[in-house]
């Protein structure tokens, strides 16, 4: 059996939540879905310039972004925009500012 192929994304919510992760490829649906190595985008700072500046670029240093859960399934999904791959190493990295 072919392993699914896992895509970052960043999600929003209605309850206006910013999550990162990776979905399975063609699973968004606008009630739920399931991301898996998530990440909770608590801050960004204006440099990013918004969403999807997130999902371009990845967070900058002043952005803070919680710690990796093994997976979580989003409620009410408003949005999900692909990370690009430089973008999604970042959040791998994690940042929090102090």
């Amino acid at each position: 059996m072919a392993k699914a192929k896992l895509v970052p994304v960043l999600v929003t919510t209605e309850f206006k939540g910013v999550f990162f992760g990776y979905a399975v490829a063609g699973e968004e649906g606008p009630e739920r879905l399931r991301i898996e190595n998530a990440r909770l985008v608590v801050y960004w700072t204006a440099d990013v310039r918004g969403v999807f500046g997130l999902a371009a670029n990845g967070p900058t240093s002043g952005c803070r972004i919680g710690p990796k859960v093994p997976a979580i399934t989003l409620f009410k999904i408003t949005s999900v925009t692909e990370v690009s791959g430089e973008a999604a190493q970042k959040f791998e990295d994690a940042p929090w500012s102090r």
